[in-house]
């Protein structure tokens, strides 16, 4: 059983409540998601994020498979942190935090995500040639997307 980590951090000007106010709204997870992923929120996203919070999406990840992704939202401290773990989806496995940090003149923003595959060895053989590259497309673009919206520190 192989779990992997990503591990991704971004520096923005931009203050620990704007930061918070942006990211801890499910709706603007559209906004900094790659558009070819046909993402689209079902339902749960119509709260402030609580624990608890159950969301679903509909995603479109590879090969134009339209596939259903379930997340609870686990843990909030406001203006400093969420978790969020699939319950329904692709992994086996998904443990994403989001922390926020202040910094000199912005916010340092991070995500660690934990995921195991589905499929024992299949899922490993897939996981440096499909997942892992895939997965770092989406976060790369997340990173321009901010960019584009907040500037650079």
């Amino acid at each position: 059983m192989k779990i992997y980590t990503l591990h991704s951090k971004q520096n923005l000007p931009i203050s620990k409540a704007e930061a918070w106010e942006f990211l801890s709204n499910p709706e603007n997870l559209k906004v900094i998601t790659p558009d070819y992923m046909g993402f689209h929120i079902l339902s749960g996203a119509d709260k402030p994020m609580y624990p608890g919070q159950i969301i679903q999406y509909i995603v479109t990840p590879v090969l134009g498979i339209k596939t259903k992704w379930v997340t609870e939202i686990t843990h909030v401290k406001n203006n400093n942190y969420f978790v969020d773990e699939q319950r329904f989806g692709p992994y086996a496995l998904w443990h994403h935090k989001h922390f926020i940090k202040e910094i000199d003149g912005g916010v340092e923003m991070e995500d660690i995500i934990d995921y195991k595959l589905p499929f024992g060895w299949l899922g490993q053989l897939a996981h440096p040639i499909l997942v892992q590259p895939k997965l770092k497309e989406i976060f790369d673009y997340r990173k321009k997307k901010l960019t584009e919206l907040f500037g650079t520190l």
